[in-house]
């Protein structure tokens, strides 16, 4: 291999140094000098490079491809791995555009059940920043839309430089201009972003961009970000360096969201401009794979998901990110604007079917229609099949493109008294329906409200809300297989006027830690009636805060669960505002909100290890890990309730073990002072949303 004598560097890659300078007319769209440097750039790819002296040349790409899910409304949490591909592909190309690609090692890691097969063209490398008609997912994702740099694309899209970049090496400064690109009609099949052109050659150094909507084939693909960086070899040739691609497709079951991400990370090296020979590319389709057992023979470094990327993310340059949010913005807001039919509504399986001691068996659904400009309307409604009486809420909510939201709503329906669900929806219908063990706090809510938010795709979140409330207590009406329910709590009859706020974060990254974090606060004015304080009222407010917190610390995990809150008025506060401790979250242990109070801390501390375990086969799904967690697990807990007995701290020890990709989750605690064995089975917190 002839050495490359500088360095294979990428535009704002490290170790190189950038100077931004901003133009004085960066706004300018179409002028003459921007269409002068799109010309030579357009008859630069036209010639195919040749008369830069690069016949062909080959590389070795070692890449990455990762599929991630996404669930729940406005996908809150940040997407969860759920399998990983790790491969390495030898890189061969010639003049004019003949291009061979032969996979020559591969390895994949699943984390989650899942059967994806990925596109052919998903498993290379991109070759030449694309022909003049751009193509992925082997047509099926998008098809027929014309590169910006191509001679249709002149006339298809406007240009304008907006930056001035300079790429500083060892014996000179390349001089690079940013120029951004839009399409002149956004309805037909279009790329949006940028496009980074040497000066001196108009050769492309690097490309970030999305597509418009009309250019995405399949109809659940939300979005599509491209992101490609070429490197400067033996000072003459830009050839392949970095590349990034994200694929974002979403639906939803009912009403329920979900979103499935592919995201491809490529390092091509080890580039040899005009070798003494190359394969033939004569024969066989562009992109070949040897045999399985000689795949599983290429020596990879060490475990793949030490090798993984740690943020398994798109680039976090600036420039590049606004381009892709210009991107998908422009795309989001396009299906906003689109009128769908009505569609069955449930947000997860409880909203179908479900028992609790007050309705026993309680069947519920809904409706939803989209309306147009961003406006969507929808009904819930459920019956208790013991009770004999309807529950439900209507909804009327507009949306932007960039996540804001205003919304009216009014509900009948049961709120609950705990700030924290202790067990999944499923979980606890099958041991209220058999055992009597209904662990909700349940009580009557009628409201009319007000609320906007804020809601990016990454990012802090946040609502306001406005509303007139009504609250009332339930009476048990069920009757379980087994043993027999709990009273329900002794909610005070109230109405109140409300506004509040609610702010979350749910994967903050501070060094090796994910931190997520929730804050809630109201203040309200309330009318007691209940019988023995009949016609007291004044003011209350309530807050709380939630802390998650992991982190790798050797070969264990830390995992941490922090609830606080508090309340302040000029009463004492109702049944229903009292924070309420216990059970397998906030207090493993003890009974389900065996402890209620003014004010509560819960401090939960986890250790996770992975150990040895018996593989399992999934058919179609993939195979079971290999392995188990081990959890050994500590809670404290502390309110300032009434009973003496009660009030003060208390403490838990316990150990889980997670088994099923860490999905299904087996506990037992012991409480200290006042407390008790408990055990437990459950599926991972991950999944109640659904549930």
């Amino acid at each position: 291999m002839r050495p490359v004598r500088a360095a294979i560097l990428a535009c704002c890659a490290v170790p190189a140094v950038l100077a931004a300078q901003q133009r004085p007319d960066s706004t300018a769209w179409n002028d003459a000098r921007t269409m002068q440097l799109i010309d030579r750039a357009i008859t630069r790819r036209t010639r195919q490079l040749a008369d830069t002296g690069l016949v062909d040349y080959t590389a070795v790409a070692h890449g990455y491809l990762t599929f991630l899910a996404q669930v729940g409304e406005g996908f809150p949490d940040p997407p969860r791995v759920m399998k990983t591909d790790e491969l390495a592909v030898e890189v061969y190309w010639r003049a004019p555009d003949q291009s061979k690609q032969r996979i020559i090692g591969r390895r994949d890691t699943l984390l989650l059940p899942t059967d994806i097969e990925y596109h052919r063209d998903h498993l290379a490398i991109i070759q030449n920043n694309f022909p003049s008609v751009i193509r992925l997912g082997d047509g099926d994702e998008v098809r027929d839309v014309p590169h910006p740099l191509s001679w249709p694309g002149r006339q298809a899209y406007d240009f304008a430089i907006s930056d001035s970049l300079t790429i500083r090496t060892n014996d000179r400064d390349i001089a690079v201009i940013m120029v951004r690109v839009r399409p002149r009609d956004e309805r037909l099949p279009r790329t949006v972003g940028a496009v980074y052109i040497d000066r001196a050659s108009a050769t492309v150094v690097r490309m970030a961009f999305s597509f418009t909507r009309a250019a995405l084939r399949d109809k659940f693909l939300e979005d599509v970000s491209v992101v490609l960086e070429n490197g400067l070899v033996d000072g003459r040739f830009w050839l392949p360096y970095r590349q990034e691609i994200e694929i974002r497709r979403s639906g939803s079951w009912m009403d329920f969201p979900s979103r499935g991400i592919i995201r491809g990370r490529w390092e091509i090296c080890c580039a040899t401009p005009n070798p003494s020979s190359v394969p033939s590319f004569a024969s066989g389709p562009d992109i070949q794979q040897l045999a399985p057992n000689e795949l599983q023979r290429y020596p990879f470094k060490g475990a793949i998901l030490d090798q993984l990327p740690a943020d398994v993310t798109l680039s976090t340059d600036d420039d590049v990110r606004s381009v892709q949010d210009a991107a998908r913005e422009l795309v989001r807001a396009e299906a906003l604007n689109r009128v769908r039919a009505t569609n069955p509504s449930a947000r997860s399986a409880s909203d179908i079917v479900h028992v609790n001691r007050v309705e026993g068996l309680a069947f519920g659904g809904g409706l939803r229609q989209t309306l147009g400009g961003g406006f969507m309307a929808s009904v819930r409604a459920r019956y208790g099949t013991s009770n004999r009486r309807g529950a439900g809420s209507a909804l009327v909510e507009w949306r932007r493109a960039d996540g804001a939201r205003v919304a009216l709503l009014a509900a009948d329906d049961f709120a609950d008294a705990g700030d924290e669900a202790e067990v999944s929806g499923m979980r606890n219908s099958l041991a209220a329906q058999e055992f009597g063990a209904d662990d909700t706090d349940p009580y009557r809510a009628r409201a009319v409200g007000l609320s906007a938010g804020f809601a990016p795709s990454d990012g802090w979140r946040w609502s306001v809300t406005a509303e007139r409330r009504q609250e009332s207590a339930l009476a048990v009406h069920a009757t379980p297989a087994s043993g027999r329910y709990e009273p329900t709590i002794a909610a005070a009859a109230l109405s109140a006027w409300r506004a509040g706020v609610d702010l979350r974060r749910a994967a903050l990254k501070l060094r090796r830690a994910t931190v997520g974090v929730r804050a809630t606060a109201f203040a309200e004015r309330d009318r007691v009636d209940a019988d023995a304080r009949r016609g007291e009222s004044g003011w209350l407010g309530r807050g709380v805060v939630s802390v998650e917190l992991s982190a790798p610390i050797g070969g264990w995990t830390l995992v941490t669960r922090t609830l606080a809150g508090t309340t302040a008025g000029s009463f004492e506060p109702p049944p229903q505002r009292l924070f309420r401790l216990g059970g397998p979250i906030t207090g493993p242990g003890f009974a389900y909100h065996q402890f209620a109070g003014r004010a509560a801390v819960s401090q939960r501390v986890e250790w996770q290890h992975a150990v040895p375990f018996v593989p399992l086969r999934l058919g179609r799904f993939g195979k079971v890990p290999s392995s188990l967690t081990l959890a050994p697990f500590a809670t404290a807990l502390w309110t300032d309730a009434a009973d003496r007995t009660s009030r003060g701290w208390h403490g838990a020890v316990g150990f889980s073990v997670l088994a099923l990709f860490d999905q299904l989750r087996l506990d037992v605690a012991r409480g200290g002072r006042d407390g008790r064995w408990t055990f437990g089975v459950d599926l991972s917190r991950a999944l109640w949303p659904i549930l």
